[in-house]
């Protein structure tokens, strides 16, 4: 290259960013029109029961302009945020984690039985912290015996991890029809009611415990050890490249099991602080359905621990809706799982669609 041509070049002008107004428009309308879809497709559905479109919008709108629903949105999001990020930490090791179902179980019922052995014993804090412990020992132990199964015997961590969610459901149904049944509760399978020593207290003015405080800081801090640490990195990379990730010294088997533990371990915790934040006592349906719908917020978030935490948050508005859906719309409870059922396949859609475009 000559000396006049290298000049030209460094003096010629960098090109600038430029946005295609078009394109930005499309794609910021995109999540509009497919959350639209998927109130339009509900809003039809609910139409064919008979239930006025009127109800529908006025179940929404008392809702939105409720604080009683807010407070209840709270209460319901922080199981499912921390079960929502012990699913994203092992789908970035690469591990299918479909059992925080079983794990908000395990943490449940191993808070119940600290929280019941201790009764009054221990003063409140100290009894706080032996429940959420022993509750998030549980939920790992658990998933890291799946993640430990995957790595010696090739059984696959989304089938058995799905499976332990039957396992340990019949687990406390035997322990609360059985050994745990409260003889005071009217025959009613549930277990006695823990000391009030052993409840987290409420946050002023509120009714939202400081479960909400202790799940934020937690999901915090798994967020920082994923994305900020060298740990986070390794098991980035063992989920990306596993093969890199042996020529650089990085053991698999290491990883999977300690991401899948971790995760286990937080949806235990989720269960542990459901139960000594809002119930107060072990019943059957206490965690109904809240693993899998922590599962869809880190599907739709696409393992992004931030994102799933929103995804969750959103996602138990929409189980607070309920309520107001069978008293205004003449609904069925169950009709909420349909909305979120159509809300996560419009997310989905949009999500392939800009892997497409790009």
């Amino acid at each position: 290259m000559t000396a006049a041509a290298s000049t030209q070049t460094a003096s010629a002008p960098r090109p600038r960013f430029s946005i295609n107004p078009v394109t930005a428009g499309k794609r910021a309308i995109r999540p509009i029109l497919s959350v639209a879809a998927a109130l339009a497709v509900f809003a039809a559905l609910a139409l064919a029961q008979n239930a006025p479109l009127s109800g529908i919008i006025e179940a929404f709108t008392i809702g939105l302009n409720n604080p009683n629903f807010w407070q209840q949105t709270v209460v319901r999001a922080v199981p499912l945020m921390i079960a929502a990020v012990g699913v994203a930490i092992p789908a970035r090791a690469g591990l299918v984690n479909v059992g925080a179902e079983g794990q908000l179980i395990a943490g449940s019922v191993a808070a119940a039985g600290v929280g019941l052995l201790v009764g009054s014993a221990f003063p409140g804090p100290l009894s706080w912290l032996v429940c959420a412990v022993a509750g998030m020992l549980a939920g790992g132990v658990v998933a890291g015996f799946c993640a430990y199964l995957r790595v010696r015997v090739n059984a696959p961590e989304a089938v058995t991890t799905l499976l332990m969610n039957f396992i340990l459901l019949d687990v406390m149904l035997f322990l609360l029809y059985q050994p745990w049944k409260d003889p005071n509760g009217s025959g009613q399978p549930q277990t006695r009611p823990l000391d009030p020593a052993a409840m987290l207290p409420m946050l002023p003015g509120t009714r939202i415990s400081i479960a909400i405080l202790v799940a934020l800081a937690v999901c915090g801090f798994a967020w920082w050890l994923a994305t900020r640490t060298d740990w986070g990195f390794r098991i980035t990379v063992a989920g990306g490249n596993p093969e890199a990730a042996v020529r650089s010294g990085i053991s698999i088997t290491k990883t999977s099991v300690q991401a899948m533990a971790l995760g286990g371990g937080l949806a235990g915790l989720g269960g542990a602080l459901n139960l000594i934040g809002l119930e107060g006592q072990l019943r059957p349906d206490i965690l109904t359905s809240f693993g899998f719908i922590a599962f869809l917020a880190a599907f739709v978030a696409r393992s992004n621990i931030l994102g799933s935490l929103v995804a969750a948050f959103c996602f138990a508005a929409l189980m607070v809706a309920s309520n107001p859906l069978q008293l205004r719309a003449g609904l069925d409870g169950s009709a909420v799982y349909v909305l979120l059922g159509l809300a996560c396949l419009a997310l989905t859609a949009l999500a392939s669609t800009l892997r497409t475009t790009r």
